[in-house]
């Protein structure tokens, strides 16, 4: 399968990432951009995004990202650092790239940028790479 079909058939199955508004715009084999609006659902009692949305996007763009490869990742440690307010209406711009990949471990960082391109949090993630190909 190529990335793009098996994307597809991942977010076909994935209702949170179809709620969070994901909008896929690059994917490639360990590298993808998606996009995302942020709207009032989304937002904390101190009435910016809920640290959770930008950590959603982040986990989202690593699974996309890491199983474009066409062998089944899934995430086995993650941590993120939240350096920018996001707020409604914030555009979010969310880029993925892999830093290594191993036989059964991978490594990827996540940038989210918002609409006037200032960095509003940054992820790692490490995901377990499986023998189950997609497809």
């Amino acid at each position: 399968m190529t990335p793009k079909a098996i994307v597809d058939e991942m977010m076909r199955l994935d209702s949170f990432s179809q709620w969070l508004g994901i909008s896929i715009d690059v994917i490639e084999k360990g590298r993808c951009e998606l996009s995302c609006t942020v709207n009032d659902q989304m937002l904390n009692g101190h009435q910016i995004a809920h640290g959770g949305i930008t950590y959603s996007l982040s986990d989202s763009a690593l699974a996309f990202a890491s199983n474009a490869h066409g062998i089944k990742a899934v995430s086995i440690e993650t941590s993120i650092s939240h350096v920018y307010s996001v707020m409604s209406g914030d555009k979010l711009r969310v880029v993925c790239e892999e830093s290594y990949r191993g036989k059964t471990i991978g490594i990827y960082h996540v940038s989210i940028f918002n609409q006037n391109d200032v960095l509003v949090s940054r992820f790692k993630g490490t995901v377990h790479i499986s023998e189950n190909v997609w497809g």
